[in-house]
């Protein structure tokens, strides 16, 4: 696996003679990699030549600077797992690397940007956005994966390769999930064993409006959802929600031929974990 740290020599690699005609996937990451992670490589894997996997801690879509300093960094654990996956490239810059002083970016996301995450998190997809925009320009990727986990993000993504009208595919890989439902998250290792066991509360909710969805009216499902989720001891609930799928739009009544998913994100000792399932 080849290891960069400034945008050139990633550049002039991707650039020259042997790479240039190659497909080239992007997996863009924060670190502190586990399966989910690793997953979004093996589902790139038959459909590129070059797997480019960036690990970059972004301060521009933390909003609690202590949020930003308590993310692990685990990079030794990282690129073993990486090596281990047979991943191409491993870009690792420094945030000066990434960012110039006052920089400004702004993109239209329309209500994506205000509405759930948007809302509980000010700013945060545009920080979002402003560094994937940045890899996308510098990697020039075919494809770009990305974890149906964070599905805000995703929908997020898609408008913003919408908005910059580039020619990338978009990639959504399933969510992990260890062998009791917990999808997989790097704040998992913030929990202790009892705290993991809390927090099956939030794909308990999500399995129980799936099996229902067929039978029971939407706001039943969601007040049965939030139910599970508060009597459930060392959970504090933000937010539960069933959306259509591209717009995120509260569901008020289910239409014929359209997506809908349902949105959680609750606290579990201290640490903000979110979760969701694609429900028909």
């Amino acid at each position: 696996m080849n290891i960069f740290k400034t945008k050139k020599e990633l550049q002039e690699y991707l650039s020259s003679s042997q790479q240039r005609e190659k497909k080239v996937a992007l997996i863009p990451t924060m670190g502190a990699l586990h399966e989910g992670h690793i997953s979004l490589i093996e589902y790139a894997k038959p459909l590129a030549d070059i797997l480019v996997c960036s690990i970059f801690v972004n301060p521009t879509q933390f909003n609690d600077p202590q949020d930003l300093e308590k993310y692990p960094r685990p990079i030794e654990s990282d690129i073993k797992l990486l090596e281990a996956a047979s991943c191409d490239i491993l870009f690792m810059p420094s945030v000066a690397e990434m960012y110039t002083p006052q920089e400004q970016w702004h993109v239209d996301l329309g209500e994506l940007d205000r509405i759930w995450e948007g809302a509980h998190r000010p700013g945060h997809f545009q920080g979002v956005t402003q560094i994937v925009y940045k890899l996308f320009t510098l990697v020039q990727p075919d494809i770009a994966c990305f974890g149906q986990k964070d599905f805000q993000q995703v929908m997020v993504i898609n408008r913003m390769i919408q908005e910059k009208k580039l020619d990338i595919e978009l990639v959504i890989c399933p969510i992990v999930r260890d062998e009791y439902g917990l999808a997989l998250s790097s704040r998992n290792a913030r929990l202790s064993s009892q705290g993991k066991l809390t927090a099956l509360a939030l794909s308990r909710s999500l399995e129980y409006v799936r099996s229902h969805f067929e039978n029971k009216p939407l706001e039943t499902l969601k007040e049965d959802a939030q139910n599970i989720l508060e009597s459930t001891e060392g959970v504090e609930l933000e937010y539960f929600t069933i959306c259509e799928t591209t717009s995120l739009s509260e569901a008020t009544e289910i239409e014929v031929g359209k997506k809908y998913v349902a949105l959680v994100t609750a606290w579990v000792e201290g640490v903000r974990l979110i979760d969701n399932m694609i429900l028909n």
